[in-house]
């Protein structure tokens, strides 16, 4: 590839680091801009480092064009800010990266659209990929579930893609909730 005119560095055009607090998801732009797949999917290759729309296209087998205005969807709904730009060849070139380091659902949204989303990717794009997914039923006490989301928790805000040096990226949907089976009597 011929690099000629090319200046990899970017430059400090807003070089702060995304929000350490996750972002509270909340209004209509926010959830329309992440229930399409492609924009869920830039988000998603967004969490590893800032990127162009030159390194995003390739990355995603998209074109640059279909890129450009699925980032500027995420832009205007203020889920994806300009990181910094670079000289290519006489332009400007922008680095596209993530208002926070993660996005919550406000709770009064529901879980409705997590589900959606990791439906969405679950779905296997192989056969032969590996996944496990399961459901299982816990009988705990209000303490022992409240312990339980803490270590879920800090298990999955402890992972980050950085630290990652190889390998493929897995979801992992935690959920813990109250559910409503019955409970029996105490046997005789």
């Amino acid at each position: 590839m011929d690099t000629t005119g090319v200046d990899d560095t970017p430059a400090a055009s807003d070089t702060s680091p995304a929000a350490p607090q996750p972002l509270v998801l909340r209004t209509p732009a926010h959830f329309k801009a992440l229930g399409h797949p492609v924009r869920h999917r830039i988000v998603n290759v967004l969490r590893q480092r800032p990127a162009t729309l030159g390194q995003l296209a390739p990355a995603m087998g998209l074109a640059k064009g279909t890129i450009s205005f699925h980032v500027r969807v995420l832009r205007e709904a203020g889920l994806v800010r300009v990181a910094g730009t670079r000289h290519v060849r006489g332009g400007t070139e922008q680095y596209f990266a993530l208002v926070s380091a993660g996005f919550r659902v406000h709770e009064d949204t529901g879980s409705g659209f997590l589900l959606q989303a990791a439906l969405a990717e679950m779905l296997p794009a192989d056969v032969s990929d590996p996944g496990h997914t399961v459901l299982r039923h816990l009988w705990l006490s209000e303490q022992q579930a409240r312990a339980l989301a803490a270590q879920l928790e800090d298990f999955a805000t402890g992972l980050h893609p950085a630290d990652a040096v190889s390998g493929e990226a897995y979801g992992l949907l935690l959920s813990l909730y109250r559910t409503d089976i019955p409970r029996l009597p105490a046997p005789e």
